[in-house]
């Protein structure tokens, strides 16, 4: 890849091709958890803006510049009010719309508060995760992804500090043959033990461990198919006995991808810039069958990253943890057991903004071409004041997207291209909320 389309891909201001294109889709802001407290406010970075984001008195939510327009001192030190935020410098009062209503400091008379009103973005609260919506366009609707759909009882969300620029993060998700080698372990443990951990399931209704076929099957072939939502990846694995284990991960446009955990939750993250070197992995978990142990799943995180600022515990300043004897015996890169820290390592290791000049693509990378393609196209139709496309396929609205499928199964190798259609049916028909799709997303 050259430099300059390489500037254009990762390069997220606001007056870049990037940057605009991202804005035209609902990007998480904040956890809710980061406003549970007794003063519900949070500065946020996003897109390479800085903001804050509050809950209101009246519960309502906003996100605003923050710095104040008269004088630039911090908002995140104002006062919570009614349906806003003061400045405690001077008084002015801010709704939530970042509309100026009141400047105390003026004469009675005065009407200049009608003419200020500061930067503020539509906010929406889903699932555990705070989304806002930077674009100029009209805001649209979110879309209808099963981790929304469901109920918060069956979800639960997290979020976590990488050190690197967001395309080099998401294309890590977009990436099967890396699983087999950077998340590969040398033992199995029992995945009745280890709810709530990536990588650590049987697949699908069989006794094998998902750590075990992903290391003695290495040489996946990798399929792509377009959609309404972006790109599905098939990666497909022949093993003995003509069985195929298919797994079906998805890229959905513009930054998140959607990946089995196990036959019964699924992930659906996000990489979402805070600038242009440094991202946030924002995680909604959701399950097809009993309600999420929010309080496990949180516990397991949180032994992994220190707040306030969601920073891994292992990272570059500690080498991620590296221990040589590990990789000998134990794991391939001997950075512990937790996958987000391998993927981590990986993302950063490559620096702050990868040189996409020096890398060598192989076939392995099929689905990381397409997906530069597809963000290619995308910016130029947004600099050409075109409607751009939700996905690949054709112009939807957000709200008719659904799913997406996201499994592992093994079955017949002739009947591969059905097996996971049909595993899929039956976990949704059985599921406790309506997780039904549109036909489309079952062929």
């Amino acid at each position: 890849m050259n430099r300059d389309r390489s500037e254009l891909l990762t390069r997220i201001g606001p007056d870049t091709g990037a940057g605009k294109t991202l804005r035209r889709y609902w990007m998480p802001a904040a956890l809710s958890d980061e406003l549970d407290s007794s003063r519900p406010l949070v500065p946020v970075k996003l897109m390479g803006e800085n903001l804050v984001l509050f809950r209101s008195e009246d519960g309502g939510l906003g996100l605003i510049d923050r710095q104040c327009p008269h004088r630039g001192v911090d908002l995140t030190y104002g006062r919570l009010e009614t349906d806003g935020l003061r400045c405690p410098f001077h008084g002015w009062y801010f709704n939530r719309d970042g509309q100026c209503l009141e400047q105390p400091a003026e004469s009675v008379d005065s009407t200049l508060y009608k003419k200020i009103k500061t930067t503020a973005y539509p906010v929406i609260e889903k699932n555990g995760i705070i989304f806002a919506y930077m674009g100029k366009e009209k805001t649209p609707a979110l879309p209808g992804l099963d981790c929304f759909k469901a109920p918060n009882s069956h979800t639960f969300a997290f979020k976590g500090l990488w050190q690197c620029n967001w395309l080099q993060a998401l294309e890590v998700g977009i990436d099967p043959a890396h699983a087999s080698f950077l998340h590969r372990f040398f033992d199995d443990e029992n995945p009745d033990d280890q709810y709530g951990k990536q990588f650590r399931d049987t697949v699908a209704n069989t006794d094998i461990p998902i750590t075990q076929l992903l290391r003695e099957y290495h040489r996946p072939e990798i399929e792509l198919e377009e959609t309404n939502y972006g790109i599905r990846i098939k990666t497909l694995r022949h093993l003995e006995k003509n069985l195929t284990h298919v797994r079906v991960t998805n890229q959905i446009f513009p930054c998140a991808i959607s990946i089995p955990m196990s036959d019964t939750m699924t992930i659906t993250q996000w990489h979402v810039p805070i600038d242009d070197k440094n991202c946030f992995w924002y995680a909604i978990f959701t399950s097809f069958t009993d309600p999420v142990d929010k309080g496990k799943m949180r516990s397991q995180r949180l032994a992994e990253h220190s707040l306030p600022h969601y920073m891994p515990v292992r990272n570059k300043e500690n080498k991620y943890g590296y221990d040589a004897e590990e990789q000998k015996t134990s794991t391939y890169t001997g950075m512990g057991k937790d996958i987000n820290v391998h993927d981590q390592w990986a993302c950063e290791s490559m620096g702050s903004i990868q040189d996409r000049t020096k890398e060598h693509l192989g076939t392995t990378d099929k689905a990381i071409s397409a997906y530069r393609r597809l963000l290619l196209q995308t910016i130029s139709k947004v600099e050409r004041g075109e409607e751009i496309l939700m996905g690949n396929s054709a112009l939807v609205e957000a709200n008719d997207i659904r799913g997406p499928i996201a499994l592992d199964v093994i079955g017949p190798t002739k009947d591969h291209d059905t097996i996971w259609t049909d595993r899929d049916k039956k976990r949704r028909d059985e599921c406790p909320w309506d997780a039904t799709l549109q036909d489309r997303e079952t062929k």
